[in-house]
Formats: C-alpha cells, structure tokens, sequence
C-alpha cells in the first residue's frame, strides 16, 4: 500500500536546467525563448500559448538533438536523495512537466522516480516540426495528473505534496495538502504554504513521511 504521493515539476526543481532553452540554444532562438519562459513563469503569459510559440521556434531541429540535450541534464542538488527517503517511507514520486517526455528517459534512470508525464515534440523525417502533440501539460493537465496518480494510488489527498517553481504548477499546488515553492517565482512563493529557498531538495526529508 501506497503511503503518500510527492509530484515535482520538472525543469528547474528536479533538474537545474531550463530543457526548452538547451533545445532553444541549438536552433539559436535561447534569448528568445528564455524571455517567453521567465514571462510565463512569473504568470504573465498562457503557459499553453506561450509553449506553442517556444517550440516553433525548434522547427527543423535534427531528432538527435534531443538525445544530446537529455545527456546534459542534471539532476538538483539533494533530489536523488529525497526521491529515496520517498521510497523509504512507503511514499510514491512523480514528475510532472511543461517541458518534453523525450527529454526525461536520463532524469528518469538517474532519478528513480515512480510516474511521469511531459509534452511530446512532434518529429517528421527525422526533424522537429515546430508543433506538440496531443494535450498540453499546462496548470490545469499538472492538477490533473497528480489527482490522477493519487486516486490510482490509493492515496488521500491529505497525503500528497506538490513541488514547484513557475506558476504553472500553481494547480498541482492547489489541489495537494502541501505546498512547496522551491526556489520559486514570486506568485509561487506567496501561494505555496512552504517556500525553500535553499537549492537543496533534500531539506524537504524531513517533511517525510506526510
């Protein structure tokens, strides 16, 4: 049986990159892209529309591509560590991100952790078309997906926490029993009931078991 449930964003809380701006830099729109992704993190923009518009810029990119850029991940300080004190303690970790599934294969491995959900580039040919298949992980899909989890699960929702640090994950946080902002944006740390401000995921440990 299933204890507890922990969802974590993924770009920038569980690995210390920003994924769509390694994609970015080899097309050579980063600037670009890290300006429409600060706006969106700070809830200034529709994180759907402005998805959209940061992954046109990727049109043309070799499928390879995304091989490489998955390498050069890395995970955060401290998350290896409190994915295992997850399991430990009889709890579940999940992933849930606005960025790409191709990209979480390493994070995954390196990880450990238990389910994962991210947007899918669309490729033709060999080559990045520009434009992301089926349903976009925005605010309202993270919410989604951590209710999801916790009912397959088992689990209370008074036995979940949401991890995040944009305001995208503003949903998922709204729906578990705790809140953390790691390192987060200004609305994230003023909505979250815990902020960390420490770039040490680890620190959360003894927040376990919930």
């Amino acid at each position: 049986m299933t204890k507890f449930l922990v969802v974590f964003d993924v770009d920038s809380t569980l690995i210390n990159e920003e994924a769509i701006e390694l994609l970015a830099e080899r097309a050579g729109t980063r600037d670009q892209v890290a300006e429409v992704t600060e706006r969106a993190m700070r809830g200034e923009l529709d994180f759907a529309q402005s998805l959209i518009e940061r992954v046109a810029t990727l049109q043309g990119l070799s499928e390879s591509v995304l091989a490489e850029v998955a390498q050069e991940l890395t995970p955060t300080l401290g998350a290896r560590e409190l994915i295992e004190a997850i399991h430990e303690l009889g709890g579940k970790a999940a992933a849930v991100s606005g960025g790409f599934i191709q990209l979480l294969g390493p994070v995954k491995k390196a990880l450990n952790f238990d389910f994962e959900r991210a947007n899918t580039l669309e490729v033709s040919e060999g080559r990045l078309t520009g434009r992301v298949l089926g349903k976009i992980i925005d605010r309202a899909a993270k919410a989604e997906a951590l209710l999801e989890w916790s009912k397959q699960l088992g689990v209370p929702i008074e036995k979940t926490m949401a991890v995040g640090d944009g305001a995208n994950d503003l949903g998922m946080m709204e729906v578990a029993a705790l809140s953390v902002a790691f390192c987060a944006k200004p609305i994230v740390q003023e909505k979250a009931k815990i902020a960390l401000n420490e770039r040490d995921l680890s620190k959360l440990i003894p927040l376990l078991p919930l």
